[in-house]
């Protein structure tokens, strides 16, 4: 069912806010948002299981669990910040939606940085200055 209840939704969706955003665009928006948040719950069982893979895939490999959930929290942000400013966009908002993909490229740098060090420190590690 899943992928075609998702295109199905979808294109329903595009008709009614095709139909509606000239004489009521605050309704087209709602349908909008709607299907984006029931595409959002849809999406969260999966998510759930691509998470327990990693996570499991990273135990095996004996990565440590901190820059394995580091990685998925940044991924997680992309996504976010992406499908909030898409949507800001569909309100015409662009300047709003460039913010909101600022915001979340900060906060992916934020998390990185510790990923950076760990990573400069090996260097070191390997080849120490004399």
């Amino acid at each position: 069912m899943g992928i075609f209840e998702v295109v199905s939704i979808g294109i329903v969706a595009a008709v009614l806010v095709l139909l509606l955003k000239d004489k009521q665009p605050a309704i087209a928006y709602l349908i909008i948002v709607l299907t984006v948040l029931y595409f959002f719950i849809f999406l969260i069982q999966y998510v759930n299981e691509i998470l327990q893979l990693v996570t499991y895939l990273g135990e095996e490999a004996n990565i440590q669990s901190f820059y394995i959930k580091t990685i998925l929290q940044i991924i997680g942000i992309s996504y976010i910040a992406e499908i909030g400013s898409n949507i800001v966009k569909d309100a015409g908002l662009e300047s709003v939606a460039f913010k909101i993909e600022l915001v979340g490229k900060i906060f992916i740098l934020i998390l990185a940085i510790p990923i950076f060090q760990s990573l400069i420190e090996t260097i070191i590690n390997l080849f120490p200055m004399s």
